[in-house]
């Protein structure tokens, strides 16, 4: 074979070998990054919901927020029932959850909890001329709850404890969103809907109904009370999650991000205060 014909293939053998060395120096260098799934009902405005077919809402772009920092986790949101946000992270199937959710302790022996994101005053909206500044002035009156969460369970301790002073919990399906609620008290289904007062809030004022908003006393209450806080799984992987989350959670509070998403969703500063940003485990 032509001396010149052999060196061009031996030239051409160098320069590709080269080529596919580098190739694969790169791509060993490209860092792998591990799915995270975030569960999600997606029917809990302003934290969580729907709009022009986008998942958006405070907790959601917080979390985007979080995992922008985070480039070792590639994100994908599940919108799911509520019932099955809860059991996904407990069985595994998702590795957080984002949905408003407040701090419970038969929830905490399940759960890793994150720093708190947000804090709500519990608020009860009800038409202009009830007067209601603690649970016995809805002796009597009707309610629309969900089975399991933290209003429905404190109602129903309460009716145990109070039977003269009873209040009547009609019992909704999961698919019913928060604004039904609100729309109920209006028409007058229903004498009150118990929630956060960020989210009543701006319910009433979107739909321009004619109720009112009022912070109502519960009696004793502990540190987590008015907090909301993303959820883990209870094991290790879990738990090593929380941590970072947490840790960016801080530096988010910090550069004002979470104001500046609270303000944009939340209509206000809603965020907790530095010293309020603890361990949500205890």
């Amino acid at each position: 074979m032509n001396k010149k014909i052999l060196l061009g293939i031996a030239l051409f053998s160098l320069t590709s070998f080269g080529v596919l060395a580098a190739c694969g120096k790169k791509e060993s260098l490209k860092p792998t990054q591990k799915e995270i799934i975030i569960a999600t009902n997606a029917n809990s405005k302003p934290n969580t919901y729907m709009a022009d077919d986008k998942l958006t809402g405070f907790d959601i772009e917080l979390a985007r927020a979080v995992f922008k920092q985070l480039p070792e986790y590639k994100v994908k949101f599940q919108v799911i029932d509520f019932n099955s946000v809860l059991s996904g992270v407990d069985n595994g199937r998702f590795q957080m959850a984002a949905n408003a959710l407040s701090w419970a302790p038969e929830r905490a022996e399940k759960y890793n909890y994150s720093l708190p994101l947000s804090k709500s005053a519990t608020s009860v909206a009800v038409k202009p001329d009830l007067k209601v500044k603690t649970l016995s002035d809805l002796a009597g009156k009707t309610t629309e709850v969900l089975p399991g969460v933290q209003v429905a369970t404190m109602l129903e301790t309460w009716n145990k404890a109070h039977p003269d002073q009873a209040m009547n919990l009609k019992y909704m399906d999961t698919s019913y969103p928060l604004t039904s609620y609100v729309a109920d008290v209006d028409s007058g289904k229903s004498d009150f809907v118990i929630y956060d007062q960020i989210s009543l809030t701006q319910i009433i004022k979107q739909n321009d109904y004619k109720l009112k908003v009022e912070p109502i006393t519960l009696g004793e209450t502990d540190k987590h009370t008015g907090f909301s806080y993303f959820i883990f799984g209870k094991d290790s992987k879990g738990k090593a999650l929380q941590k970072k989350v947490d840790t960016t959670l801080i530096k988010l509070k910090k550069d004002g991000t979470m104001t500046k998403l609270s303000e944009k969703y939340l209509g206000g500063d809603f965020t907790p205060k530095e010293d309020e940003m603890k361990d949500g485990q205890d």
